[in-house]
């Protein structure tokens, strides 16, 4: 039987023919397909129809890639939408939290990346800051402090970024329960319910800090 043709190799292109934009989205194409974790330099390199060289002159090791996937997956997440009215704070700033975490649980990547890689540029994280300045600003304008203001948002940022990244390793995790039936809870079980119970008492603690002043 006469063995079956092999498939052509992809030319490769021209040393010097790539940019760095050029490598790091190729790097999100093929961390989509294989995940953060599996994302190799040599995989990247057949992927972009390149020298593996070619990709260690512009990132030395895997971690300077991840390291700006990370700052560019943080200068695309958009922190404000949706916007928090200060006549309906509470409402918008849940919603506001209910999008943050929704947009992070429907992109892997970008968890794996900013939430539990968490190494961060000083360029991205200025710009990450300036967007979050009209919640912070929102807040005040309803009545709390400045200070209470940042103690609120960011704790709430903290519980929505804790969750995302404690049910992406549930999901991660081989043999824990992928869902909850019949009823049962299971203690330490990030779902809808303990993130909505947790987000509602820091709401409750923002109401009353309110009434206060």
């Amino acid at each position: 039987m006469a063995k079956k043709a092999a498939a052509p190799d992809r030319k490769r292109r021209d040393r010097g023919s790539i940019s760095a934009d050029e490598i790091i989205n190729g790097a999100f194409e093929v961390a989509a397909e294989v995940s953060i974790d599996n994302l190799s330099m040599p995989q990247l390199a057949r992927h972009l129809g390149v020298g593996v060289t070619s990709i260690y002159w512009y990132f030395r090791r895997k971690n300077d890639l991840l390291d700006a996937m990370t700052d560019r997956a943080l200068e695309r997440f958009e922190f404000t939408a949706p916007s928090i009215d200060a006549s309906n704070w509470r409402a918008s700033l849940r919603q506001h939290a209910h999008t943050m975490r929704r947009r992070f649980r429907g992109d892997p990547i970008m968890c794996d990346l900013v939430l539990i890689r968490g190494q961060f540029g000083s360029q991205a994280v200025h710009g990450a800051l300036q967007k979050i300045e009209q919640p912070l600003a929102a807040l005040v304008q309803a009545g709390l402090t400045p200070q209470q203001a940042v103690e609120i948002y960011g704790a709430i940022s903290l519980h929505t970024r804790g969750s995302v990244v404690l049910e992406r390793l549930q999901e991660k995790t081989e043999g824990f329960p992928a869902q909850r039936t019949g009823g049962d809870r299971y203690i330490g079980f990030a779902d809808d319910i303990d993130y909505d119970y947790i987000l509602d008492s820091i709401l409750d603690q923002a109401e009353a800090l309110i009434a206060a002043a």
